[in-house]
């Protein structure tokens, strides 16, 4: 298949598109380069063994993205938006912006050239604050806040426009937290400016980039007072989406999957992961808790197992040990693996 990847030299952008030219399709990675740089495109090609055209275009240029997705594709994978929840709470004018306009003009766009295949990031923010766990697929959904509110509504314009017209094949991937990196250290997760995520921070702390990590509360109903969460390797992840783009050659319509481990894992035992990886404690400090986060969060992937044969199967272990390998690959602290 030709494959079109918004976000596509960012982070979970990257690995997929890394997977998908491994199983023979071919790719074209487009990104507006806010949270990436373009030499990723080339990092991608050399991993590989195949080039991947690389686009610099913004989802709110309808007119660029019109040119583009008027090269004909069978299918896009759709990864652009911003995606830190406490920003969100900051500026949500911006992320409506970003991610629902930006996505209504890539779905005008497809609809124009005639492509109907969509494989959607979205996340597990859209169950909200769920009332038990794991999480199914046919859980309530709703949003604690407005990132998440931004996934859920791209979700719900898939549905009306699958309703409107059958023809449109839509994968909606709710997918956990994201960590780790390619198991050659040359490509992982590398946001501009100070990170939002959790393993980013800490890998930043352990190069002694950043003086220490803030634990955003340790009173949750928790075993260890910190935030549950369900850590999934980015490898993993793009080995679902791959997966993903093969169940829509089949047309099944609407249909969404949990893309999780099914264990959670929380904040004080992540920092003790990465501090058995990099070989040193993590120095952190306790602070209060965010607006918009949840005690505890994780998945039941059983659904994903059973329709697209997907399971994950890297651990914590694995996902500290590829962070850290790229974190010193980046930081300059060696020449990596």
């Amino acid at each position: 298949m030709k494959v079109l990847v918004t976000g596509g030299t960012g982070y979970i952008g990257s690995h997929t598109a890394v997977a998908l030219l491994e199983a023979g399709h071919d790719v074209v990675l487009l990104d507006n380069l806010s949270n990436s740089k373009e030499e990723v495109a080339g990092r991608i090609g050399g991993l590989a063994g195949r080039a991947a055209p690389f686009v610099c275009a913004d989802l709110l240029d309808r007119a660029a993205i019109g040119r583009v997705l008027a090269g004909g594709f069978d299918a896009v994978v759709h990864f652009a938006a911003l995606k830190a929840v406490g920003e969100s709470v900051r500026i949500p004018l911006r992320y409506y912006e970003n991610n629902v306009t930006g996505t209504l003009n890539l779905l005008h766009a497809m609809e124009a050239a005639g492509c109907r295949n969509i494989v959607f990031s979205s996340s597990a923010t859209v169950y909200g604050d769920p009332a038990s766990l794991p999480i199914r697929e046919d859980f309530p959904l709703s949003a604690t806040n407005p990132y998440g509110r931004t996934k859920l509504a791209v979700e719900e314009i898939l549905k009306d426009l699958h309703a409107s017209d059958p023809r449109w094949n839509a994968i909606l991937l709710r997918y956990f937290n994201p960590v780790g990196a390619h198991a050659s250290g040359r490509i992982g997760e590398d946001p501009n400016g100070i990170p939002n995520n959790l393993v980013p921070y800490i890998a930043r702390v352990a190069a002694g980039q950043l003086p220490e990590l803030t634990v955003f509360g340790n009173d949750y109903p928790t075993p260890d007072g910190t935030g549950i969460r369900d850590y999934i390797h980015v490898v993993d992840l793009a080995n679902g989406h791959l997966r993903a783009i093969e169940k829509l050659a089949s047309s099944p319509g609407l249909v969404a999957y949990n893309l999780g481990t099914g264990a959670g894992t929380s904040v004080l035992e992540m920092v003790a992961a990465f501090s058995r990886a990099c070989g040193s404690r993590i120095p952190f400090r306790i602070a209060a808790r965010r607006p918009g986060d949840i005690a505890a969060c994780y998945a039941d992937p059983s659904k994903a197992r059973a329709e697209l044969g997907w399971e994950a199967k890297l651990g914590v272990d694995e996902m500290c040990a590829d962070t850290w390998r790229w974190q010193r690959w980046c930081a300059g602290l060696d020449a990596g693996a």
